[in-house]
C-alpha cells in the first residue's frame, strides 16, 4: 500500500524536522556560548573545528540522502521489502565509513586545522577538542543512517523526540564536563566533545528501539559489518552525487574559512557569532526542503510526478515567506542577540553588517536548498554537484579570495560571494526542475522500485 494514501501535509512533515533542527542549532549555540565565556579564542577554535567535523559529517550523507531517497521510492510503489533490506544495508555502510572518518579526524586532527590557516592560539585549543570529537563522529554514522529511515517512513515526530532525549543529555551532561563539578575536573572544550559521544550512543540505543517498535525491523548481526553491494547500488547513485555536491560546498567553504582565519582571531571569532544567527534562518528552508524531498520521494515511487511538481511549486511559496522573514528578523535584532557572544562593539557591529547581508542572501538559497532536494528525491542526484560544483569553487571560494583578500573587502567580501554563489546555483538548480529536466530520472527510478517486489538477497 502507497505510503502517502492518507495524504500527509507537508507542514505536518516538516514541522518535527524544524524542532530537530532547531534543537540541534540550539547546542551548537549554547557551546559556542559556553566557549565564548572561556575566551574570543575559545570560541574561534570552537567553530573552526566544527566546521572541520562537519566537512566529514557530510561523508555520512553519502549514505544518508541516498537512504532516505531509495526507501521513500520503494514505499511509493508499495515494495516494503526493498525497503527494509536497503535499511538493513545502511547500517553495514554506516560502519564502516564512520569508524574510516573517527581514526583519520583523530590521527589528523593538527593537520586538518592547520590546513585551515587556524591560527597558533586556536590550534592548541582546537586540536584536542577535534580528537575528542572522533568517537561521536562514528556514532553519528549510524545515527543519520537510522533518522534517514524513520523519515523516510515518515516517521517524523519519533525523529524529533529521540533528537530531543540526545540534545537533552549532551546539554545535562556538558556543563559539568566543561566547568567542572564536585569530583568532576574541568574538561573545556573536550568536555562539550565527551558529553556529545555519550548523547549520540544514547540516541543509537533509541534509534535500535524505534526500529523494532515502529518498523518492526531489528538487524542482524550480519547487517553491522557486512557491505550489501546490491542494495546500496541504488543508495549510491543518490548519495554519492548529493554527497559530492555537499563536499564541494563544505571544501569551498573551509577556503572561506581560512580566508578569514588569515585575518585574525578576531575575524574569525565575527565570523562564528553570524553565521550561528544565520544558521537560525536556514533552518527554516531546510526543514521546508527535507519535509520536500521525503513526500516527493513517495510520489516518484506512486508515478504521481504532476503532483511532485506542485508540491515542489508551493514548498518554493512557503519557503520564501518565512525565510526572507526570519532573514530580516536576524538582521534587525542582531545588535543585541550577538550580546549572548560577546559585548565587543567592533565584532557586534561587523556581524550585524555581514547579517543584512544574508537577507539578500536568502532567496537563493531557498531556492538552491528546496530545488536541490526534490531533484534528488526524483533520482536526478548529478545534475546538482555538476552544476553547482563550477560555482562553488568559482563564485564561493574564488569569490571569497578575490573580495575579502585580494580587494581587501575582508569580511564583506567574503559574505558578497556566499550571496553571489547562493544565486548562482538557486537559479541553475530551477532552471533544472521547471524546464523538466529530472523528468528522464523519475521514470528510471519509478521502473526500479517496481521490479522485485520481494526477492532473495
Amino acid at each position: 500500500m502507497n505510503a502517502l494514501a492518507h495524504r500527509p501535509r507537508l507542514v505536518s512533515i516538516a514541522w518535527p524536522m524544524l524542532a530537530e533542527l532547531i534543537l540541534g542549532f540550539g547546542v551548537g549555540l549554547m557551546g559556542l556560548s559556553l566557549a565564548a565565556t572561556l575566551s574570543d579564542t575559545s570560541a574561534a577554535a570552537f567553530a573552526l573545528s566544527n566546521q572541520v567535523q562537519v566537512a566529514f559529517f557530510l561523508l555520512f550523507r553519502i549514505v544518508s540522502m541516498g537512504v532516505s531517497v531509495v526507501i521513500t521510492q520503494y514505499l511509493g510503489a508499495g515494495n516494503r521489502y526493498g525497503a527494509d533490506q536497503t535499511a538493513r544495508a545502511a547500517l553495514g555502510a554506516s560502519t564502516w565509513l564512520g569508524l574510516g572518518v573517527a581514526l583519520l579526524v583523530f590521527a589528523g586532527a593538527g593537520t586538518l586545522l592547520d590546513w585551515v590557516n587556524a591560527p597558533s592560539e586556536v590550534l592548541t585549543l582546537g586540536q584536542p577538542y577535534l580528537q575528542a570529537l572522533a568517537l561521536a563522529l562514528m556514532l553519528d554514522a549510524y545515527n543519520a543512517s537510522m533518522a534517514s529511515v524513520m523519515r523516510a517512513h515518515l516517521r517524523t515526530r519519533d525523529v524529533m523526540f529521540n533528537i530531543l532525549g540526545m540534545h537533552s543529555l549532551h546539554l545535562l551532561l556538558c556543563f559539568p564536563l566543561m566547568r567542572g563539578w564536585g569530583s568532576i575536573p574541568a574538561f573545556g572544550l573536550v568536555g562539550f566533545a565527551l558529553a556529545l559521544g555519550l548523547s549520540r550512543a544514547f540516541g543509537l540505543s533509541l534509534h535500535l528501539l524505534l526500529w523494532r517498535w515502529r518498523l518492526n525491523l531489528v538487524p542482524r548481526p550480519r547487517d553491522w559489518w557486512v557491505l550489501q553491494w546490491q542494495r546500496l547500488a541504488p543508495v549510491l547513485h543518490i548519495g554519492l552525487p548529493g554527497g559530492a555536491e555537499n563536499v564541494a560546498y563544505r571544501a569551498a567553504m573551509l577556503v572561506s574559512v581560512s580566508v578569514v582565519a588569515g585575518l585574525g582571531a578576531q575575524a574569525l571569532a565575527t565570523q562564528s557569532y553570524a553565521f550561528q544567527m544565520m544558521n537560525m534562518v536556514v533552518l527554516f528552508s531546510l526543514a521546508i526542503g527535507l519535509a520536500s524531498e521525503v513526500l516527493i520521494g513517495h510520489l516518484v515511487g506512486a508515478g504521481s510526478l504532476r503532483k511532485a511538481h506542485r508540491l515542489l511549486r508551493k514548498s518554493l511559496l512557503l519557503g520564501f515567506a518565512v525565510s526572507v522573514a526570519m532573514a530580516l528578523l536576524v538582521a534587525g535584532t542582531a545588535p543585541w542577540t550577538l550580546q549572548l557572544f560577546t559585548h565587543d562593539p567592533q565584532i557586534i557591529a561587523s556581524a550585524t553588517t555581514l547579517l543584512w547581508i544574508t537577507v539578500l542572501l536568502e532567496p537563493g538559497r531557498t531556492c538552491n536548498v528546496i530545488i536541490i532536494n526534490a531533484l534528488r528525491a526524483a533520482g536526478d542526484a548529478r545534475f546538482p554537484v555538476m552544476a553547482g560544483a563550477a560555482s562553488m569553487l568559482f563564485v564561493m571560494a574564488g569569490g571569497s579570495w578575490l573580495l575579502g583578500q585580494h580587494l581587501h573587502l575582508g569580511l564583506v567580501g567574503v559574505w558578497i560571494a556566499y550571496a553571489a554563489d547562493e544565486w548562482v546555483r538557486g537559479l541553475m538548480m530551477a532552471a533544472r526542475w521547471f524546464g523538466h529536466g529530472w523528468l528522464p530520472a523519475a521514470k528510471a527510478a519509478r521502473r526500479r522500485v517496481q521490479k522485485h517486489r520481494v526477492s532473495p538477497m
